[in-house]
């Protein structure tokens, strides 16, 4: 039985990938912001954790006897441009000495190039107020691709944006960035899982929208 780890999974796309984990038998451990919040969860037999995932210490010891970690995480009382860097290096840092071999991290569509090679973030149209958010995204994910080989890590998002109502089907596919796709949160979190139990991208970023 695979161990996974979910820092975030208090927020929306952590709680799919933590549901679509335990469909799989997965033995979970779920860090949240506010485990008093998540209480009902140690009753379905996941194991609650708080957590600091910007802290290399907390992020090992958490992480610690797990075989891949799943990275859902917001803070909205942080600087973007500081905060997801900060995360990115402890994951780095603290991930393989805790043998975890295996990192996913939900990110953002705005990130993808679209079909004509343009990221999504500088396509006409695209809402401004967002950027400084999406470009610390962006420099967390440069931490991952400044990195060595291990761990084993990928982004996986939306090609474009999630359909919040939508149910999950089990089905997906992979594309580039389009402002049009869409793809449920449950849909997500059977790529993350996918990608957990049989690898078939490494150091990249990925979109997947409904099939």
């Amino acid at each position: 039985m695979s161990r996974t780890i979910i820092f975030g999974a208090g927020g929306r796309a952590g709680r799919a990938a933590l549901g679509e984990a335990r469909r799989r038998g997965h033995r979970v451990t779920a860090v949240v912001r506010d485990p008093a919040a998540h209480r009902h969860l140690e009753a379905e037999g996941v194991d609650l954790a708080a957590g600091d995932v910007t802290d290399a210490g907390s992020v090992g010891r958490l992480a610690r006897g797990h075989d891949a970690a799943v990275v859902a995480v917001y803070d909205p009382a942080a600087v973007p441009g500081e905060f997801y860097p900060a995360t990115a290096r402890a994951l780095l840092a603290a991930l393989p000495p805790a043998g975890v071999r295996r990192l996913v991290v939900v990110g953002l569509a705005s990130l993808l190039e679209t079909a004509g090679g343009t990221p999504l973030m500088d396509a006409p149209g695209f809402p401004q107020e967002y950027r400084a958010f999406v470009l610390g995204h962006a420099a967390g994910v440069e931490v991952l691709r400044e990195a060595g080989a291990a761990p084993d890590w990928l982004v996986v998002s939306p090609s474009g944006d999630f359909d919040h109502d939508a149910p999950r089907t089990g089905r997906y596919v992979t594309g580039p960035g389009d402002p049009a796709a869409r793809i449920s949160y449950g849909d997500l979190a059977v790529a993350v899982l996918d990608e957990i139990e049989a690898p078939a991208h490494h150091r990249t970023h990925i979109g997947v929208r409904s099939s």
